[in-house]
């Protein structure tokens, strides 16, 4: 009799000690996950109630620990940027304890209160809002579907650009969104050789010589550029948006709309791209850890503000660090475990300063084997740099600021 009191006693003290939804789950969903798990955003079900996540809580246990969830891709230390998404091993460990303990909701006094998500436009009214300019057919299965649309801007003299932010048409299938500036007109002839609204794209909008004006994926908040950087925009360019679609299991549409913020305080810095690249690639059928790497030495001081790798299917890890004339390392961002369909655009929380004759470092590998899942060759093929699919790609986008002049413009 002793020895049973004594068993429900531990079994009771057990179950009282187990995280609760209330106390210790509601507060790291709200912080990591509902930006993107709640109605109407791109997730496929929402986390904001305790009825909502208790029923999944053996899944949220599972994708977290594996780190498949949150999609954030860069290793910790290796970079400090804003809108981090990586739990903690705490986080997921208390997951993980809460889930095994039959996922409790506990006593609801100190829960925290659902974060508030603001409507419309985040930074508020754009100075110019464009759309795009038909609605865009995405098939109900099937591959994903990388498709550019071409806007003229109109624009009657060069401004300075802070932000574009974007409201997605259809967060059900809109996965991510990249912007290019086109100044030659060889999107627009792109776009009339192909009968489907936009042009079909891959790894870019198809054409050298764009500029990026960034980018979205679910999660992150935008952000205006610090006061007085910004991007040059030339009259008469076109805005280039490459949306990437994921078939959602039915007919969907979409025609989404951008707003473009011009700065409001007088122009010191210009944002530009240093795209690191190798494109020597050459990947042997049956390569299981090809490695490619590429150099740029700064020939004048710069401001790294972000940064955005970039390969395919066949990509594994990418490193970038930067080493200074006095010999220090700085670690620009490291990905172990590279994810085609979680590409990320990744932003400094502080500029860092590479003086002029800094060594700016990539290294990448690739699996080319039959043991890589995502091989879109099976047997194995010999790949090459490309814009398609089955090709692939190296780079590292860094975006940077300088106060000299850039692109035809002054600041």
């Amino acid at each position: 009799m002793r020895r049973t009191a004594i068993v429900l006693l531990a079994a009771a003290t057990a179950a009282s000690a187990a995280p609760t939804f209330n106390k210790d789950i509601a507060p790291i969903l709200y912080r990591n996950c509902v930006t993107c798990h709640r109605p109407g955003e791109v997730a496929p079900f929402s986390l904001l109630t305790y009825a909502d996540a208790s029923k999944r809580a053996s899944l949220i246990a599972r994708v977290t620990a594996s780190r498949y969830m949150p999609p954030w891709r860069a290793e910790p230390g290796y970079g400090d940027f804003q809108d981090a998404r990586r739990l903690s091993d705490a986080d997921i460990a208390t997951l993980e304890q809460w889930a095994g303990a039959g996922a409790p909701e506990g006593k609801a006094v100190g829960k925290p209160a659902p974060p508030h998500f603001t409507e419309g436009w985040q930074l508020g009214p754009p100075d110019l809002v464009v759309k795009m300019p038909e609605p865009f057919s995405v098939p109900a299965d099937g591959p994903d579907v990388y498709q550019c649309f071409v806007i003229p801007l109109g624009l009657t003299e060069d401004k300075f650009v802070s932000a574009v932010e974007i409201r997605p048409g259809n967060r059900r299938v809109l996965h991510h969104s990249i912007f290019y500036v086109d100044t030659r007109g060889t999107a627009r002839a792109k776009d009339a050789a192909d009968p489907a609204p936009g042009y079909r794209c891959f790894g870019g909008p198809g054409f050298r010589g764009a500029s990026s004006l960034g980018g979205w994926a679910p999660g992150p908040v935008p952000r205006l550029l610090p006061a007085g950087v910004v991007h040059p925009l030339k009259q008469a360019s076109d805005l280039v948006i490459q949306n990437h679609y994921h078939p959602d299991g039915k007919p969907e549409t979409d025609q989404s709309t951008l707003g473009i913020y011009f700065s409001k305080t007088p122009p010191r810095e210009t944002v530009f791209g240093i795209p690191l690249m190798q494109r020597d690639l050459y990947i042997p059928a049956g390569e299981k850890r090809y490695r490619a790497a590429a150099s740029f030495t700064t020939p004048i001081e710069i401001q790294a503000i972000g940064i955005t790798p970039h390969m395919h299917l066949l990509g594994r890890e990418m490193k970038v660090t930067a080493t200074v004339p006095d010999g220090r390392v700085e670690p620009l961002i490291w990905i172990k475990d590279w994810n085609f369909n979680w590409q990320g655009q990744y932003r400094y929380k502080k500029a860092v300063t590479l003086p002029r004759q800094t060594r700016i470092d990539l290294e990448a590998w690739f699996d080319n084997s039959a043991d890589n899942i995502r091989n879109p060759h099976d047997p194995p093929q010999p790949v090459r740099w490309g814009e398609q699919t089955t090709d692939e790609m190296c780079i590292a986008f860094i975006q940077c600021a300088t106060p000299r002049r850039i692109d035809g413009l002054t600041v």
